[in-house]
């Protein structure tokens, strides 16, 4: 049976709040095709938060998945018009996505590089050079792209579900598999974790590999919803899905968090805009709320870990 920690209950009860909040005072938040449209959109949010996560527990950061994502949506867009079908455009956006993961998890695992000096390179030059080749033009899809080429309810179905499958998939691999068990002895320790037989070095290179697969298959889950690529599409994006992992109790120390958790925060953190939209609250609260949460989450997991001076004591 699983068993949720407090953070995971305080989250799952702020997003109960906030909907009972919202079916009494805007009920119509809650209107089937603008409820689903509204899940449509954060399926890929809900992705890129998984890959985010998993590269967290290695006690490494990822920042740069927004703009791999914005080349994989650029890479597929491109490639759509040689063979338009979306199983073209969802391998091309994966594989792009993977090609970046495999840049990050070199220069972090094999060098030994600051994940967060390598990612914030890496995102600075995937965006500026999308930004010099593209110049800002939109690229137009080919009509049967659109929701994987069926009719828009049965394709806004399709992404909701194939998002909660690879959650549901990546929780299971987490909790069941000697995969997901090195993850977090890599980030507790890397040193006690080399010691029982695990390569911190390769555990942390697949950790960025699987985050930039994620990214391109979020991508890829994007572009069906539009008849066009916004080239500076995923801005901001990295910094949703940090906050959906450290909202979801996933700790910047490494070692810590449970991917399932990441669908409540994520819901949480995606109705917030729309719940101040539907109360009449100005916009620029949406962020201010935003922040709020994620301090508040980043202060409750630096006052629930043991200090360094009491472990001492307790050894």
């Amino acid at each position: 049976m699983l068993k949720w920690s407090s953070r995971e209950l305080t989250v799952a009860g702020v997003l109960v709040i906030l909907w009972l909040g919202l079916a009494v005072f805007a009920p119509d938040f809650f209107s089937p095709q603008p409820l689903l449209s509204r899940l449509t959109s954060s399926a890929p949010k809900l992705l890129v938060g998984c890959g985010i996560a998993l590269v967290i527990l290695t006690r490494n950061i990822d920042i740069s998945v927004g703009s791999l994502y914005a080349v994989a949506s650029v890479a597929a867009g491109h490639a759509s018009h040689s063979a338009p079908t979306p199983a073209v455009i969802v391998a091309v956006a994966i594989v792009t996505g993977l090609c970046g993961g495999v840049i990050n998890g070199f220069l972090v695992a094999t060098l030994r590089l600051p994940s967060i000096v390598v990612t914030l390179a890496t995102m600075v030059t995937w965006r500026e050079s999308l930004r010099l080749g593209q110049q800002g033009v939109f690229i137009n899809l080919p009509d049967n792209s659109q929701w994987f080429s069926l009719s828009m309810v049965p394709g806004q179905w399709t992404v909701v579900l194939t998002a909660l499958v690879i959650l549901a998939s990546l929780a299971w691999a987490q909790k069941n598999l000697a995969a997901g068990r090195h993850l977090h002895a890599v980030g507790s320790d890397p040193e006690a974790a080399r010691l029982t037989g695990i390569s911190p070095g390769r555990t942390t290179f697949s950790a960025f590999v699987l985050c930039g697969v994620l990214t391109g298959l979020a991508a890829a889950l994007n572009l069906v919803q539009s008849p066009q690529i916004d080239p500076n599409t995923g801005r901001l994006l990295e910094l949703e899905g940090v906050a959906a992992a450290v909202v979801a109790g996933f700790a910047v120390s490494g070692g810590r968090g449970r991917l399932f958790a990441l669908l409540p925060a994520t819901l949480l953190l995606v109705s917030i805009s729309p719940a101040l939209t539907y109360l009449g609250a100005k916009p620029y609260w949406d962020k201010a709320v935003h922040g709020a949460i994620i301090l508040a989450a980043v202060m409750a997991d630096g006052l629930g870990r043991p200090k360094q001076g009491s472990r001492s004591q307790a050894a």
